[in-house]
């Protein structure tokens, strides 16, 4: 299929094909990719019916495996570059697969699960329990699977017996990577506060520890030929250290949009390959952390316009963010859809995933991943850039602005790193409040009252004080709370999780007043209308309207890919979407009035994985 081109969506995994000038990318847009390193193209694969987490390909170069969040994984014989086994079983996304030998796989969930498989027939033949939470990474060598994930631990498991025989941790942190160096017998773990942990695998004691990174660590590697380390964190440096002295030995060419997940050696050690979240895929060379090719970058210098997050006021004029790195105000009414303006940051376009529009102090303010805020006037249709703060606190996922008294246009904001950030309406940094446990994936400022609340990756709700006081706290999910709001009232505030249940509490006492079942696929957007009207979108595009007092929910498929933000907008509610566009809903029949579109994120007339 010569006509795909690039990925229409951050690029998740990039894996070489031993043997072969070639590797296989995955993406946010449900894509998998052949990648022909030598003619510099990619060639669609097929998709799958969700976005695609991760590819490993086997030792000997002839098959393929994409771990997906539509809860499977699939093979792919990579001669006929076919799809040839679709694994079911997995009860939420799938993060990541290992080969054993030829015959037998092995895959993690967030369903905290560890899945051995028969690859000849598809079978499960063991599961493999003891993570508490979301089950990461895994890799396989000698006999043994090591799988880390959420839950602050790195376990090794008898990939025969399946059973448990060491667990290092708890530590203090989620550890989301592991890669085995066997050429060593180590067991390499990467950690959230951006420490790089290296163990003996027979005796199971700490042979390093490297203080590698000043924020969280997304991706560790271990090349098959020296041993060598690569790790790949949030502060977005790419870091090679040696095997035997554990120093830095290079550091990869900068390439703004690289995003730290997808990175990897070469099954010859002697390149890395990464994607962006251009769509793109990348390769240094390894020796001299070069940069010496990106396949697939559009001519005109834009990246992916699959939209994060949006923020309207009543006259339809909407703030949109998205993960090519800019910043924009559309029209959306029923009578138009249009984009009125559109500005990078001043330090350069990165995927940005917050956004807040202020009629009152005419600010739009917009949260990167590079951790960094960015503060934009607002002069009619016209955006001006003025200010730029570093937070240093992870990637920024939410944005809010003040109206109460004595409080009138400070900005609050929500991190990764777990920190609900203050700050005057010019920048200046008031607060920081460790209120949350886990990254901050969200919070909202109650209408009329200076509290605010937010919600985080441990599943809890806190609302506080704007001087940083805890007020009260909301119990009840048990995964990560993805969204939050406050109703027009104030009385009520909701949350939803990817425990896939809507929990609604009381704001001034805590208690829960209502709770609805999501089904099994997680919701990511949610919006008060009324105070009795809760909207849930949810990663799949579709939107669900809960009738809090009737007891009544309807649905729609709205979008082709996942809802990630709703907000209000006068007498209707805008939704922002990873397909890459914007609809304008009307709350009482789920019906689209009007959509903004910048992307087709899917090949017309090419259906996903059905086997």
């Amino acid at each position: 299929m010569s006509d795909f081109g690039r990925h229409r969506g951050p690029v998740t995994s990039v894996a070489g094909v031993p043997g072969r000038r070639a590797a296989v990318s995955t993406g946010y847009d449900s894509a998998v990719a052949w990648v022909d390193l030598e003619q510099q193209t990619l060639e669609l694969l097929g998709y799958h019916r969700h976005l695609v987490n991760a590819v490993t390909v086997r030792a000997d170069g002839l098959v393929a495996a994409t771990s997906s969040s539509d809860y499977t994984v699939c093979l792919w014989d990579l001669e006929t570059h076919t799809p040839t086994r679709l694994l079911r079983g997995h009860g939420d996304d799938v993060n990541a697969f290992a080969f054993i030998g030829r015959e037998r796989g092995a895959s993690v969930s967030h369903d905290q699960r560890v899945y051995v498989w028969d690859l000849e027939t598809g079978a499960v033949t063991r599961i493999l329990e003891g993570h508490q939470k979301y089950a990461m990474s895994i890799d396989y060598a000698d006999g043994r699977l090591y799988s880390s994930g959420d839950d602050m631990t790195m376990r090794q498991w008898d990939a025969g017996t399946g059973e448990l025989l060491k667990t290092w941790g708890p530590f203090e942190v989620e550890t989301d990577s592991c890669a085995v160096d066997p050429l060593n017998r180590r067991i390499v773990l990467g950690a959230d506060d951006g420490a790089i942990r290296i163990f003996d695998i027979d005796s199971g004691q700490l042979v390093r520890e490297i203080d590698a990174h000043r924020s969280g660590i997304k991706r560790v590697a271990v090349s098959p030929i020296t041993g060598n380390i690569l790790s790949a964190a949030y502060d977005q440096r790419l870091l090679i250290w040696d095997a035997a002295t554990f120093e830095l030995e290079t550091e990869l060419e900068s390439l703004p949009g690289t995003w730290e997940r997808s990175i990897n050696w070469t099954p010859d050690g002697g390149e890395i390959l990464a994607g962006t979240f251009d769509g793109t895929v990348v390769v240094w060379d390894a020796a001299s952390g070069r940069l010496t090719m990106e396949i697939g970058a559009r001519g005109d210098g834009e990246g992916n316009l699959c939209f994060n997050d949006v923020s309207a006021n009543a006259a339809g004029e909407v703030a949109a963010v998205s993960d090519d790195g800019y910043l924009r105000l559309l029209t959306l009414t029923p009578e138009r859809a249009a984009v009125t303006a559109k500005v990078a940051p001043a330090s350069g376009r990165l995927l940005m995933n917050g956004v807040t529009l202020d009629d009152a102090s005419g600010l739009v303010v917009a949260g990167a991943h590079d951790q960094k805020l960015h503060i934009f006037r607002r002069r009619g249709r016209e955006l001006t850039p003025e200010i730029e703060v570093d937070l240093a606190e992870g990637p920024i996922n939410s944005v809010r602005i003040a109206h109460h008294p004595g409080y009138e246009g400070e900005i609050f904001v929500a991190t990764y790193h777990g920190a609900t950030v203050r700050l005057s309406s010019e920048g200046e940094i008031r607060g920081r409040f460790r209120l949350n446990d886990g990254a901050v994936k969200a919070l909202c400022l109650h209408p009329t009252e200076p509290l605010g609340i937010s919600c985080s990756a441990d599943g809890g709700a806190v609302s506080w004080t704007f001087e940083g006081e805890v007020v009260e706290r909301y119990l009840g999910h048990v995964a990560i709370a993805d969204d939050i709001d406050i109703d027009p009232t104030g009385e009520l505030v909701a949350t939803v999780s990817r425990d896939f249940t809507l929990k609604v509490y009381a704001v001034r006492t805590g208690r829960l007043v209502a709770a609805r079942s999501l089904g099994q696929r997680s919701p990511k957007s949610i919006c008060f209308w009324d105070r009795d009207t809760v909207l849930v979108g949810n990663y799949w595009g579709h939107l669900f309207r809960f009738d809090l007092a009737g007891d009544t929910v309807a649905s729609a498929e709205i979008a082709s890919n996942g809802l990630s933000s709703l907000t209000r907008s006068g007498r209707h509610v805008v939704a922002s979407s990873y397909d890459g566009g914007v609809y304008l809903i009307d709350p009482s029949d789920l019906s689209v009035v009007n959509t903004l579109r910048a992307m087709r994120q899917k090949l017309e007339g090419v259906d996903a994985i059905a086997l």
